[in-house]
């Protein structure tokens, strides 16, 4: 294992040349900090994602792009010395603009994965100045000769073999003695093609590279001191949590929980290698440690909210005491790349919510044509506008009375959808986005509040 650790900055904490500044701080503080991960700057990969989805105005999509030219000159005008910098971003601007014309045109994935990964391109070369300025030897790398993917672009899928023989042989080699800032969220395929993970994903590539690197910890630097037992903004007595477990802060990523990205615990679980979470605005709060032994494993630990649900319920008489329904449904949505996050059955119905894995955002939807296929098997109906509220704990079905507490708490909402018993450590269920916030502030009050 490497004597040194990972740590990844988030959108937030690399907003302009104050919060930038402020990294460096905290990478100075730790010699132990030997490679940096940065997301773009807080607001860029919005910006680039409209781009990429087509803007037909040509004045519109000026806009956008001086928007973007504005957010990095506010940095490059507090540099001691931004001229190559400067240089460098001015050509990626120019890039961004043709590929935005372009994608006014027809858009697709490959161009949008293009676009969107200009923001990392960006800040890091802004935060590699401004560690050179500090008097830090400090060299910047394209982490996509390295993050080596599929071609599956918005939501690759890591070539885990390949990054580890890359990373063995290009990245640890320049750690030994210098500062290495590089990109989180993409990579490129065999062919050089530039990939992404999907939003979030730069949690996730920070993750690969730890584990590709054999770090000794990963911190994931973002704006709040930790996970906490909710979102502060929703609950303002929630409080910060310490330690936590792996298993427990899985599920909370898996659920909403936006301090980190489902996928990023993975390569770190795999090769045990703790992950610190703090706020790179306040680093003297501390934060929280995940591991994979902790010594506090309460019945409810946390409570999650994930937006943007879509929910297809899936009717038919005949599934009444039939063999293959089920398998018949899953081909299908296979056959059209769909991703199937919770599910509920009955005798006749099944109930299932659609994940959301790639880099557009927003609710996933059930394609035109897998309805048409599944209408042939039974009737479908798609509801939108819904949330997932999960509630995290430690073996909650061997509590007596767990139920009547949660369920006390929540009986003055529609509940969409009850699921439990597939994980220890969760319990989740569907209601409506408008009453999303009022469920989760009230579980909280009752359940960790009282």
């Amino acid at each position: 294992m490497s004597n040194f650790n990972v740590a990844k900055f988030g959108g937030t904490s690399v907003a302009n040349f104050e919060a930038m500044s402020r990294c460096a701080s905290i990478v100075e503080n730790n010699p132990q900090t030997k490679l940096i991960v940065s997301s773009a700057c807080s607001g860029v990969t919005n910006i680039l994602v409209a781009l990429a989805n087509g803007v037909q105005d040509a004045e519109q999509r000026d806009s956008l792009v001086n928007q973007l030219a504005d957010i990095h000159h506010a940095v490059l005008d507090q540099l001691s010395d931004p001229v190559e910098t400067e240089k460098s971003i001015q050509t990626i601007l120019s890039s961004v603009a043709s590929a935005a014309e372009a994608a006014s045109y027809q858009p697709s994935k490959k161009l949008t994965d293009h676009l969107v990964s200009t923001g990392e391109l960006m800040s890091t070369l802004l935060l590699t100045q401004i560690f050179k300025e500090r008097g830090n030897n400090a060299v910047r790398f394209d982490i996509r000769d390295v993050m080596r993917t599929d071609d599956n672009y918005g939501k690759a899928e890591a070539q885990l073999e390949t990054i580890f023989s890359l990373a063995q042989e290009k990245l640890l080699p320049l750690c030994e003695s210098n500062i290495v800032i590089t990109q989180g969220f993409i990579g490129s395929d065999s062919e050089g093609n530039t990939t992404t993970f999907g939003r979030g994903g730069s949690d996730y590539s920070a993750a690969l590279i730890a584990e590709a690197v054999q770090a000794n910890g990963l911190e994931i630097w973002t704006d709040v001191p930790g996970i906490y037992t909710t979102d502060p903004r929703i609950a303002p007595k929630a409080t910060p949590i310490p330690e936590i477990s792996f298993s427990e802060a899985s599920e909370m990523a898996n659920f909403g929980a936006k301090i980190l990205h489902p996928s990023t615990l993975v390569p770190a679980l795999r090769h045990d290698i703790p992950v610190f979470v703090g706020s790179s605005k306040q680093p003297e709060k501390g934060g929280t440690w995940i591991r994979h032994q902790v010594q506090s494993k309460p019945l409810f630990r946390a409570l999650a909210l994930r937006r943007n649900q879509t929910m297809v319920t899936l009717r038919s008489a005949s599934m009444f005491h039939a063999y293959g329904f089920l398998a018949k449904v899953f081909e299908i949505l296979a056959k059209h790349k769909i991703s199937v996050d919770l599910i509920t059955t009955s005798e006749i119905s099944v109930s299932l919510t659609l994940d959301q894995t790639d880099t557009t955002g927003g609710a996933p939807e059930l394609p035109a044509t897998a309805k048409a296929e599944l209408e042939e098997l039974c009737t479908v109906e798609v509801e939108n506008d819904l949330c997932v509220v999960a509630l995290i704990g430690n073996n909650i079905s061997k509590q007596k009375g767990y139920a009547s507490q949660v369920f006390s708490a929540v009986e003055n909402f529609n509940l969409k959808m009850i699921c439990y018993g597939a994980s220890p450590n969760n319990l989740c269920f569907l209601v409506h986005e408008s009453e999303s916030t009022d469920a989760i502030e009230k579980l909280h009050f009752e359940l960790f509040e009282q």
